[in-house]
């Protein structure tokens, strides 16, 4: 992880007059765990911002272009990460979540909403 974040330099959330934009649900819902986890203390926005730019400064390394449409992608991966480094969630925890939310969207009809398993506490 960077050991120092410039907030001025990371990518703005996609926005409108009338507040962020989302492309997809997922989106949304992805942007409101990250709110609601540091909301609860879990960690702290600057750790959050460092996480984000790690994502988008690997992803620049790897080639990938910035156009923007790409940013909840990365919002995700620095989710992911943070959670799993501050024990939130372990990997194979994480790995199963992911494999089921993919089956229940796979099988989902197109406007359904998904549902998971709810095997889990």
């Amino acid at each position: 992880m960077t050991s120092a974040v410039d907030l001025d330099t990371l990518p703005r959330i996609p926005r409108d007059e009338e507040g962020p934009v989302f492309r997809a649900p997922w989106e949304a819902q992805a942007f409101g765990m990250a709110v609601a986890l540091h909301e609860r203390g879990l960690f702290t926005w600057k750790e959050w911002a460092s996480h984000l730019a790690d994502e988008i400064a690997a992803a620049k390394a790897r080639g990938e272009t910035d156009d923007g449409t790409r940013y909840y992608e990365h919002w995700l991966a620095a989710l992911e990460k943070i959670v799993a480094a501050k024990g939130l969630v372990s990997a194979p925890e994480l790995a199963t979540r992911k494999d089921e939310w993919d089956q229940a969207a796979r099988a989902t009809p197109h406007g359904q909403p998904i549902t998971l398993p709810s095997t889990h506490k």
